[in-house]
């Protein structure tokens, strides 16, 4: 496939935190002009075979994928996979693992530290949002609050409630980016940093990140992403080349209600990259 094509790498279902179903996205992706399509849903992959029924239905190209969460220098990362073997074992159980602590996490949200804001009964109100309790996220409080009329939008709840330093953050820890990447690679898969431009890491953790993540068999990076601006996709444009990595593209979305970018509707990758799905034919479904 050529370096031009309509790739979109990277969005979410009912399954994690997104509100279409697979076969919504890939109707919707179709509709927009995608020719290669991923659905990366966090931490799962319970979607997936909806998803290549979806994308053959559609006519559309497909990638198996996920977006894995990790902790690094304190901070949480995603690490989107993509190509692998939905059904490896190492793949399921790594996965099962990672969600096990987001029930625990959510519990904590609501119960000590909303409740105490004066916000009661969120965790009950996010389940509604929920197909799988082992998945709820802060994506999902988010979405209670805003009907619940606490914020107008997503975006301010998060300002106000679950960010660090806020009365509904709790950390986690995550899977480890030796894990993250090892999961994916095993599976036949490649490893890419998403939205890196999104993380408050300080400048020598960025590097950090990208050099031990390279050293792990990491081998790509989100270029065009919903969250990057102009000087983002200049900057990790330069680190494809710095760090020898692929550039993917993909609008991280979630919903038409509440993402920034549209399916299919990033800028193309700049014509200095070679594009991941270039690492990925014999993988494309």
């Amino acid at each position: 496939m050529t370096q031009l094509i309509n790739a979109d790498l990277h969005c979410h279902s009912i399954v994690s935190d997104g509100t279409l179903t697979p076969e919504a996205l890939a109707l919707r992706a179709k509709a927009n002009g995608v020719e290669l399509w991923a659905l990366t849903d966090h931490d799962e992959i319970g979607g997936q075979d909806r998803a290549i029924e979806a994308a053959r239905r559609a006519g559309l190209s497909y990638l198996t994928g996920a977006e894995i969460s990790v902790t690094f220098a304190g901070t949480t990362v995603h690490i989107v996979g993509l190509g692998m073997d939905h059904t490896h074992p190492a793949l399921l159980n790594g996965l099962r693992a990672t969600r096990g602590g987001r029930e625990m996490r959510a519990r904590a949200m609501s119960d000590d530290l909303l409740a105490r804001a004066g916000i009661p009964g969120v965790y009950e109100g996010a389940l509604k949002y929920v197909d799988n309790p082992e998945l709820i996220s802060r994506t999902h409080f988010a979405r209670y609050l805003v009907e619940a009329g606490v914020c107008k939008d997503t975006n301010e709840v998060f300002r106000k409630f679950i960010v660090e330093g806020k009365p509904g953050f709790v950390p986690h820890r995550w899977a480890s980016l030796r894990d993250a990447v090892g999961w994916i690679t095993d599976s036949g898969g490649v490893a890419i940093i998403a939205h890196p431009g999104r993380y408050k890491l300080t400048a020598n953790e960025e590097y950090a990140l990208f050099t031990e993540f390279k050293t792990l068999g990491g081998q790509g990076v989100e270029v065009m992403t919903g969250a990057h601006g102009q000087a983002d996709y200049v900057k990790y444009a330069e680190y494809c080349q710095e760090f020898d990595l692929a550039a993917s593209r993909g609008s991280d979305f979630h919903s038409p209600e509440e993402s920034h970018t549209d399916l299919g509707k990033l800028p193309p990758l700049p014509g200095s990259v070679t594009p991941v799905w270039a690492l990925l034919d014999s993988r494309i479904q």
